[in-house]
């Protein structure tokens, strides 16, 4: 017999459709609850359902969320709301009825406090960045050189005849740079008197620089003042070759990619004679500048992980006749040098959120020199290996540690006509550093670091704890502080005469303001650094017979303050920098305590970049000025006692697009000619009416003019050189 719908009794069908209603009320579940943050206070529109189905709500007004679910056994609740970490919670689906919700706050959105004390960042996608790549090579004052550009930020010194980074009070030697995490130690070209250095790599091979002027990483030792962090291109967007041509040489460089791997090469030579022809300077050269010079970047994809391989090579070779009171025909100076620096580094992730890093670095660096009647040959070779992991326990809580060791060996000839011999010396410092970064909650952080090393010359060991916190108050702006402190090895001019030294010791005491809105940013910081240990001797000048120490003390305190606006005029970036410095230290041959000739009170530094459409160009100024710097005038009496006039430089520059890929560059250094004066010199004995006859020390030139055409083949062609002017 066949059963029909129309043969079921009444009652029959009605017990059935109760029984189906009956099944399919046992077998939903009300899931409910109330979703809240830490404190408590309740969120609206938070997403609440259950893994790997529809069944789900939205947080009202009070917190509470409820929805039914025909899901059975063991399920996945999820909550999720913006700048809120979302959490998951897997649990028998009956559990989650009156079910208590209490998101974490987000610390990796892009409103959380960032430790900024001390630092200024280079990249295009750093949270505290103040600079973009692009920046460190279109400031007008900067030639093409990353030092130039940094020169405009607070807290350096213009000491226009060096070129090198005086940060803070502290002497250049207290400045470490590093590539991709890993040190170099001879980083500048060499130079002459009262003309600038340069820094000798180029900075079309990297996208991010981080400046540190203090309180930096427990990671980064050997360094009183200030580190500058390199890092190379990770990957680059598409092969191209670049050509240059300059008033002063050229340049060419390639790219090349594969499907896991890159390579980037470029080359250039800078020859100053037909510049210096055509407009002589104050120097009397035998032989202009001149120095070619190379980098290459290697960079292959293993897994996850990626090596990179970085090498850099120049050699430079000058003579002139240097212009002096006490000798009537000048003296002669020539330098030859020769140096190489690579680097080797991988990095990649090691599973439960582990990170490794490791590589190392080797420098090696030939001065010959010929100095009036003397020849000195030198030879510094220096290794850097460094390991450090990374544990990122959850998002709120970091922790690395690591280990690294230095080694230098640096070896003299020298050849006088009262003596020849050789010098030298071998030194290895071992170092430990661990360094823990907290996130309290979007509004307050802490990063805390010890960093200790041995010294095999001096058989001692320093400890250096390092902390710095930050505390978000308000939407855009924040307030940091840091403390640490901060140990280095005597330059080699000492260590080669003397072992019997110690490290100088520095501490840092910062604390820093900042605000950024509507792309404007704005900083301000207070700084104090006390030194000890610092290097003392007896005589004018280091010598092998002088009686060394390290007795040396001082102190630099001051205010620093940063402002940049890309928002306010159209088509127009500019910014201003103005450092306050008091500094003063009794150390090398210095009778008193006294404030060095390196330091000036006030540097003001204004820059602005502006495009024009019409003319497809942009143009920029950058004005630079800084106080007078002390030096000693024997006719008063006393020790640094007078101060030099203020140092003032107005550059321009101008980049025009011949086409999309065809730059033509021009750029005047100084371009109203001011007669800077970067110190004097005193003769020797007095004069007939017992005076002592003295030079100006002025710059080589007063003005410098370059001209580049500069012309970029690439895979889009659309991509220029403009970005790194």
């Amino acid at each position: 017999m066949t059963l029909t719908y129309q043969s079921l009794p009444k009652f029959s069908i009605l017990g059935i459709c109760c029984l189906l209603f009956s099944f399919r009320a046992q077998a939903q579940t009300t899931v409910s609850g109330i979703v809240t943050e830490k404190n408590g206070k309740p969120i609206l529109g938070a997403n609440v359902y259950l893994d790997g189905t529809y069944d789900g709500a939205t947080s009202g007004i009070n917190g509470l969320y409820s929805f039914t679910t025909d899901t059975t056994g063991s399920q996945t609740l999820v909550a999720s709301f913006v700048s809120f970490e979302t959490i998951s919670v897997t649990e028998d689906v009956s559990t989650f009825s009156n079910y208590k919700v209490i998101l974490k706050e987000d610390v990796n959105s892009l409103d959380t406090v960032v430790i900024s004390a001390g630092t200024f960042e280079a990249s295009d996608n750093g949270k505290v960045s103040v600079l973009k790549p692009l920046d460190v090579v279109t400031t007008a004052s900067a030639l093409g050189d990353f030092l130039g550009a940094l020169q405009t930020l607070p807290g350096t010194t213009t000491v226009a005849e060096d070129g090198r980074l005086f940060v803070r009070g502290g002497d250049a030697n207290e400045t470490q740079i590093f590539i991709d995490g890993l040190r170099v130690f001879s980083p500048y070209t060499p130079t002459t008197a009262n003309t600038p250095t340069r820094g000798r790599y180029s900075p079309f091979l990297f996208d991010g620089i981080t400046f540190s002027t203090g309180g930096y990483s427990a990671e980064y030792g050997q360094a009183l003042s200030s580190v500058l962090l390199l890092n190379t291109i990770d990957e680059p967007d598409q092969e191209k070759t670049e050509i240059a041509l300059m008033t002063v040489g050229g340049g060419i460089g390639n790219t090349q990619k594969w499907d896991t791997s890159s390579l980037s090469i470029n080359t250039s030579y800078v020859n100053l004679a037909p510049y210096v022809a055509l407009l002589p300077d104050r120097n009397e050269w035998q032989k202009p500048f001149e120095s070619l010079s190379g980098e290459t970047v290697y960079r292959h994809k293993i897994g996850d992980g990626q090596l990179k391989a970085y090498a850099a090579f120049d050699t430079t070779n000058f003579r002139l006749t240097i212009e002096d009171i006490n000798e009537v025909d000048g003296i002669r100076f020539g330098l030859k040098n020769n140096n190489f620096y690579s680097n080797l580094s991988y990095q990649a992730p090691l599973g439960n959120k582990w990170r490794l890093f490791t590589g190392g670095s080797y420098t090696y660096s030939n001065n010959k020199t010929d100095f009036d009647t003397a020849s000195i040959d030198s030879d510094e070779k220096s290794i850097h290996v460094k390991a450090k992991l990374r544990k990122s326990f959850n998002s709120k809580f970091k922790l690395s540690f690591g280990a690294e060791q230095f080694m230098t060996d640096y070896d003299e000839r020298f050849d006088t006509p009262f003596a020849s011999g050789k010098i030298g010396y071998d030194n290895n410092i071992s170092s430990i550093f661990t360094e823990a970064d907290y996130v309290f909650s979007r509004k307050f952080a802490a990063k805390v670091g010890l960093r200790s090393s041995y010294s095999q010359i001096f058989d001692e060991v320093t400890v250096a704890p390092r902390i710095s916190l930050a505390y978000k108050t308000g939407k855009n702006s924040q307030l940091s502080v840091a403390y640490g402190d901060f140990y280095q090895q005597p330059q080699s001019v000492y260590l080669k005469y003397t072992q019997e030294l110690e490290a100088a010791r520095a501490q840092h005491y910062i604390a820093n303001y900042q605000f950024r809105a509507n792309n404007r940013i704005f900083r301000a910081e207070l700084f104090r650094k006390e030194y000890d240990n610092l290097v003392t001797f007896t005589d004018k000048i280091a010598s092998f017979d002088s009686d060394y120490g390290t007795e040396g003390y001082g102190y630099a305190k001051g205010l620093d303050i940063f402002f940049r606006d890309n928002e306010t005029f159209k088509n127009m970036d500019y910014w201003v920098s103005y450092s306050y410095l008091d500094s003063e230290r009794e150390y090398l041959n210095y009778p008193t305590a006294a404030t060095p000739n390196f330091a000036n009170t006030h540097n003001v530094s204004v820059v602005a970049k502006y495009w024009i459409e019409d003319w497809k160009s942009q143009v920029g100024f950058s004005f630079q000025h800084g106080s007078g710097r002390s030096y000693t005038d024997p006719n008063l009496g006393g020790f640094l006692n007078q101060q030099t006039k203020g140092y003032y430089n107005l550059s321009v520059n101008w980049a025009y697009l011949l086409s999309e890929q065809q730059i033509l560059y021009f750029s005047i250094n100084n371009i109203t000619n001011f007669k800077n004066v970067n110190g004097y010199q005193y003769a020797d004995t007095p004069n007939p009416m017992g005076d002592f006859n003295r030079r100006t020390l002025r710059p080589a030139a007063d003005q410098f003019f370059f001209v580049g055409f500069f012309w970029t083949i690439s895979d889009d062609r659309s991509d220029n050189q403009l970005d790194k002017l």
